[in-house]
């Protein structure tokens, strides 16, 4: 099954890290899309969609409250390549 919704989302996270988009319409697009997108990313790959939802949502952009523009940027940096390593791994 393609990965359509979690590529997507995956790309929105890429747009903001490479400076395409603003923290605020990242912001905006990233809680949007993820609550029109989640369930159709569960049914593609659950585990897939569980570690993104932990690692670029919880522990990402919901944790940026308060950070500046150049710390959220790093924490989201991290929280995707953390993200693409699990699931290069194989999600063991």
């Amino acid at each position: 099954m393609a990965l359509t919704n979690i590529n997507f989302m995956m790309n929105l996270v890429d747009s903001y890290i490479s400076g395409k988009i603003t923290r605020t319409d990242f912001e905006l697009d990233f809680r949007s899309e993820l609550s029109a997108r989640y369930k159709k990313m569960a049914r593609e790959d659950r585990e897939y969609a569980e570690v993104f939802y932990e690692w670029l949502s919880d522990d990402g952009v919901d944790s940026g409250d308060g950070l500046s523009d150049a710390a959220f940027k790093r924490l989201i940096k991290h929280q995707y390549n953390e993200v693409k390593d699990i699931a290069a791994s194989g999600f063991l």
